[in-house]
């Protein structure tokens, strides 16, 4: 069998990427998906995880959510948050996503600062398809995740002598591509 990825072979490469690059990688991923599995406690410690549509404004992503739901009780109760985005995955080479560790708050409709968010959500699509007015906006609150560190993985980095998962926190410290099983 030919070997289609010769580059996947040997040792895994231990090269971090410059911070600008990582950035323009992890905005690329944002910006050209748009579903992410949201993970948040239930109150007797059990996970709950919940994919959701985002939306993205610089490395913090978002999604509307009604106050009533699990998720949204869940972060009322514990803030922390992990959410996990990944791209079609059809083998090794293509093996791309981000793990999003940090806290998610959320802003009702009428906070002065869903305002900015807002902008960045296509909200008239579903409007159409659910037969609503897209001169009416909807009301619904919409729910932040702020990360405190995002775990990168882009198998296809190796090619180009770099490891294949980095570690990008807002401060610009990394941790070397390490990543410790609990979150920040």
């Amino acid at each position: 069998m030919p070997l289609t990825n010769p580059w996947l072979t040997g040792p895994t490469p231990d090269r971090d990427l410059p911070r600008e690059v990582l950035e323009e990688r992890i905005l690329n991923l944002f910006s050209t998906h748009n579903t992410a599995v949201i993970a948040t406690v239930l109150a007797d410690g059990s996970p709950v995880a919940t994919p959701v549509r985002y939306f993205s404004l610089g490395f913090e992503i978002f999604y509307t959510s009604w106050n009533a739901s699990v998720k949204s009780r869940n972060l009322r109760r514990d803030a922390r948050v992990s959410a996990g985005i990944v791209a079609p995955l059809v083998g090794q080479a293509s093996s791309r996503g981000a793990q999003l560790f940090g806290t998610a708050r959320t802003l009702e409709r009428n906070d002065p600062e869903a305002d900015t968010y807002w902008e960045a959500v296509r909200w008239q699509s579903d409007h159409v398809d659910r037969g609503r007015s897209v001169l009416e906006p909807p009301t619904d609150p919409l729910t932040i995740v702020t990360p405190a560190r995002i775990v990168y993985t882009e198998h296809w980095l190796r090619r180009d002598g770099y490891r294949p998962r980095q570690t990008w926190r807002p401060d610009g410290t990394s941790s070397g591509g390490h990543v410790r099983v609990s979150a920040d």
